[in-house]
């Protein structure tokens, strides 16, 4: 057993090694629904402006939503400034019509939503042939 066990976790290592891609920016907090007719998402982005400082696009079946938040404040003898990008990404449910899609922002929330088509034939027999 003592001659097994560095043998197996010598093994695992390589799992540890692999360069995972590094982020840029925070992750936005969302939640998420979905129903018969539709997918929502909904993001927490308060006090961004949507023409200005929201991004949503669609490549692949991913949804994704991008932030970016510039904040400066300058006051008698002092100035502060913050600023950061955000991102989240989401893979769309299957029947997903990426077409219609729409975005609204109000009161700090971004709501997506992802109409989705009728649901189709889910399987087919298969003729056999002699």
């Amino acid at each position: 057993m003592n001659v097994l066990m560095p043998r197996l976790l010598s093994d695992l290592t390589g799992w540890f090694d692999t360069d995972f891609p590094v982020r840029a920016g925070h992750v936005i907090r969302v939640e998420d629904s979905l129903s018969d007719k539709e997918y929502v998402v909904r993001a927490e982005l308060p006090g961004l402006q949507p023409g200005k400082d929201i991004q949503v696009t669609i490549h692949d079946g991913i949804l994704t939503i991008f932030a970016e938040r510039r904040e400066e404040e300058h006051t008698r003898g002092h100035s502060e400034f913050r600023y950061g990008t955000m991102h989240r990404s989401v893979r769309l449910p299957a029947g997903a019509d990426e077409e219609h899609i729409v975005a609204r922002y109000a009161n700090g929330i971004l709501e997506v939503t992802v109409p989705l088509a009728g649901a189709g034939p889910t399987g087919r027999q298969i003729p056999v042939s002699s």
